[in-house]
């Protein structure tokens, strides 16, 4: 334990995970733990580290060294193994309350990294590369390798000379993959891109957890089915993939931490890694080191790529080509497109020239010289085109992009495209384009170089209004009955996909939210302020399906964006956005604190709709937090400001709040009056969310009359419309409502089931307060089908988390569930203590529930 510190000493008080911005200020606060805790070594770290995992029947295999647990105090990590730090954290301080506030920060800094940080996997190989040559030693020993790993489970690595890029790793190992495809085929195929080295800074490595996420829907496993921890998706992964042969390429791997937890376990499961790193420490492995070509491998390739071409006066062209190229496959792959694009020339010909532009300028490894000569031969149009995508600040692009960057017709860039894709100058894959990073750096030296910087910004501008446009479009079908509340924006001047029915918008949304949150960050940065404003403002509604963290990010550069400029109108609107996703991912404290700085600046603009929304959602943190009486006063004021200015569906959502605060003071006719006159308003109004909403709350209260048929046909009803608006935060909170109805009907089994796939989706979402009413709900569950021990995790598992949020209904729920379990199991005096604390929290919380505790009370008083 600890050592008593003295108050004046810096380190007296536990470091507040809560404040923490980003992975280094994690470590920092890490740091500061273990000296609070004594300053004890990292091999006693470890040890109770292991000791704990053991004493938890954790496997041999995953107890980890002393090595891997002082890589959780360095600086400059780009991911942290959530689970291993939260170990950390409770060797150093074994209070479940306080490793729960470090669950939460890590999922708030891990979300925001995580928003610039999507990743894309695929069931397939990518193609392989036709008339493949040379790497015969290296094929043969990956095939022997990779032959054995299926036996063995072991995973092949193969690494490159460190920081050497183009040198071949991936179209080696795709080859070799499909070669091993063919000799025998695989149940699946899984290939993901790791991104472990991208140039730009805002594209990080891709998040195993969600790189897990993607592989087990491919494998087949619904997503409610998914479990949130990294630990837990890999065992659901690893016995996926059990008994099947299942080949998993991992291309392009930052680290062993990254990389770990997608190795399967299973023979018949072989496994390709590829890194610009030697990943010594993943053991066991087979580890490859592959270098550039072999002279006489570069003038194969050469043949190969380019046959038939006169080797013209100089019979040593071909040696003088490949030796200018550094033989580095990608240098090669350039030149040689140059070469039969230009067919009446000699290999002495293209020696000579690359003799020239080597006087001219000396250039790294080749590759830089051979990009210059694929460039240059490339028509205008076509440069114009690579110089300009190179700026696209995400991490890939589909041809819509290209077309408004470039300003033109999606006909001519698609076709541009295509021929980029043919000279080895882009990547596709399934519509949506890339590139190899060594080119994007060219590409993007050449923009600065031959593009005006007016000329960049037109361009840049013209990708974010059809971003823009994108958004509010797919927005509009979606959420037609708020786009009052949305910024109208004008139609760009490029083309745009067509998202005229849900689930194409969803569909398009889905698809371009990395892009769209990385948009947000560089406009934010870079002089376009008010499209991230603008995007923060149309966006809002969807990303409060689930998407909080992405909500975080987008919204928190809004804000900024807006301070800066003065634009007092979109910073209240961006604290308001900003603090409805920190309320939906439990940091009340947070959330209280943006609503209240945007209502003076709504006052100050005379903006009442604004004004309303920020007091609107004042009441709901009161709310959560189990504060009524003020919960109700800012509900009320809100219903009036949204009386004054004909907001039909911002008066529906009062009235929704004051039922649900009515609902929980027990008073339920007058609950389910406000709840209906809620339902006429958004009927009226064509709002599907906002129907959705108050049909849930319309249900929970008839559950509580003991409306039970028609409780279940409005909680149906109310789950058919989340689904189908793709809204898994309120898919989440029904399946919870389900639960409550089917324990009330006597079916504990069924109540399970439904509180089990909405605590899946809270983990995922980041939904706290959701999280733990789904958690008490199992527990009440368990309760009643006799399992008092499980109950009882249950309940412990929700009262860390409501200590953390604050949330006091359901701590005091919590506390009732342990006194329910404990007086099942015969612990009379643990009984009595826990009714006694929730008797104290719902006697403040001036709830109903207290009658009952008392009466529990006095019946355990009678039993003893």
């Amino acid at each position: 334990m600890p050592t008593p510190r003295d108050p004046d000493d810096a380190f007296a008080v536990l470091p507040d995970p809560g404040q923490a911005d980003s992975l280094d200020d994690v470590v920092e606060r890490l740091r500061s733990l273990k000296v609070w805790a004594g300053d004890p070594s990292y091999e006693t770290i470890k040890d109770r580290v292991n000791g704990a995992w053991t004493a938890a029947g954790r496997p041999a295999g995953d107890l980890v060294g002393k090595t891997t647990v002082v890589d959780c105090f360095r600086l400059g990590r780009r991911r942290l193994n959530t689970n291993l730090v939260l170990a950390v954290v409770s060797a150093l301080h074994p209070d479940q309350g306080y490793v729960a506030q470090w669950r939460q920060a890590l999922r708030v800094v891990g979300g925001e990294t995580r928003a610039a940080a999507q990743v894309r996997v695929q069931d397939g190989l990518p193609e392989d590369l036709s008339g493949f040559t040379g790497r015969a030693a290296e094929l043969d020993a990956l095939a022997e390798a990779l032959t054995r790993g299926g036996r063995d489970g072991d995973p092949v690595v193969v690494s490159a000379i460190e920081g050497m890029a183009g040198v071949g790793k991936t179209r080696l190992a795709i080859h070799a993959a499909h070669l091993l495809a063919r000799r025998e085929p695989f149940d699946h195929v899984l290939f993901v891109n790791l991104r472990g080295f991208h140039p730009d800074p805002g594209q990080p490595p891709a998040d195993p957890a969600a790189v897990l996420d993607g592989f087990l829907r491919l494998l087949g496993v619904p997503g409610h089915e998914i479990p949130h921890g990294l630990t837990e998706r890999a065992a659901v992964y690893r016995d996926r993939l059990g008994g099947t042969r299942t080949l998993v390429l991992l291309d392009n791997a930052a680290d062993e931490d990254q990389v770990r937890p997608l190795l399967p376990d299973s023979p018949g499961c072989p496994t390709l890694v590829t890194s610009r790193r030697h990943l010594t420490d993943l053991k066991p492995a087979t580890h490859l080191a592959v270098d550039v070509f072999t002279p006489a491998e570069a003038l194969r390739f050469l043949d190969n790529a380019a046959p038939g071409v006169p080797v013209g006066p100089s019979p040593t062209a071909a040696d003088r080509i490949a030796a200018r190229c550094g033989h580095l496959p990608l240098a090669l792959s350039l030149v040689a497109g140059h070469i039969r694009a230009t067919p009446d020339w000699t290999l002495t010909d293209h020696a000579d020239r690359l003799d020239e532009r080597h006087r001219d300028r000396r250039l790294e490894g080749g590759v830089e010289l051979a990009l210059d000569l694929s460039y240059r031969r490339l028509p205008a149009q076509r440069r114009r085109l690579l110089r300009l995508v190179a700026l696209h600040p995400g991490q890939d692009f589909d041809a819509h992009a290209a077309a408004a960057l470039v300003g033109t017709d999606l006909r001519t860039a698609r076709t541009d495209l295509d021929h980029l894709c043919d000279e080895n100058l882009l990547q596709a894959t399934a519509g949506r384009h890339t590139f190899h990073d060594l080119v994007r750096a060219y590409a993007a030296v050449r923009a600065g170089d031959e593009d005006r910087p007016t000329e960049r910004r037109a361009a840049l501008t013209r990708l974010f209004d059809h971003y823009l446009a994108g958004a509010a479009a797919a927005m509009d079908v979606l959420y037609p009955a708020e786009a009052h509340h949305r910024p109208r924006i004008p139609a760009p001047t490029t083309p745009l996909p067509t998202t005229s029915d849900p689930d194409a918008a969803r569909d398009w949304l889905d698809t371009e939210r990395p892009i769209l949150v990385a948009v947000a960050a560089h406009t934010a940065n870079h002089g376009w302020p008010e499209h991230t404003t603008r995007l923060s403002a149309t966006l809002f509604r969807y990303f409060t399906g689930g998407h909080f963290a992405d909500a975080v990010a987008i919204h928190g550069h809004a804000r900024i964006a807006a301070e800066l400029t003065g634009d007092s109108t979109a910073q209240a609107a961006a604290l308001t956005n900003l603090g409805v996703a920190h309320m939906q991912m439990g940091r009340h404290g947070s959330a209280a604190e943006c609503f209240a700085a945007a209502l003076p600046l709504f006052r100050r603009n005379d903006d009442r709709v604004g004004e309303a929304r920020a007091v609107h959602n004042l009441g709901i943190v009161e709310h959560r937090l189990g504060r009524y009486a003020p919960a109700g006063t800012h509900y009320e004021r809100a219903l009036e400001l949204c009386r004054l200015t004909g907001d039909r569906t911002g008066e529906a959502g009062a009235h929704n709040g004051l039922g649900m605060v009515e609902f929980r003071l027990g008073r339920l006719t007058s609950s389910a009056d406000h709840h209906e006159r809620a339902l006429a308003l958004v009927r009226e109004a064509g709002d599907r969310l906002g129907e959705a909403n108050t049909l849930m709350n319309l249900g929970d209260v008839e559950v509580a009359l003991d409306r039970l048929e028609s409780a279940a046909d409005h909680l149906g009803q109310t789950l058919a419309l989340y689904r189908a608006m793709g809204d898994r935060d309120g898919e989440a909170w029904t399946s919870d409502s389900l639960g409550v109805l089917e324990l009330r009907r006597g079916r504990p089994d069924l109540a399970t089931d439904h509180h089990e796939r909405a605590l899946v989706i809270h983990r995922e979402t980041g939904e706290r307060d959701g999280e733990a009413n789904a958690l008490n709900g199992l527990g009440e569950a368990a309760q009643a089908a006799g399992r008092a021990a499980d109950a009882l995790a249950h309940h412990t598992a929700a009262l860390a988390i409501t200590t953390a949020t604050g949330a006091g209904d359901e701590r005091a729920r919590a506390h009732t569930g342990l006194g329910n379990a404990h007086r099942e199991l015969g612990d009379v005096t643990p009984a009595r203590e826990e009714y006694g604390r929730a008797l104290a929290l719902y006697t403040e919380l001036g709830m109903p529930e207290a009658d009952v505790i008392r009466s529990r009370l006095t019946a355990l008083d009678g039993e003893r």
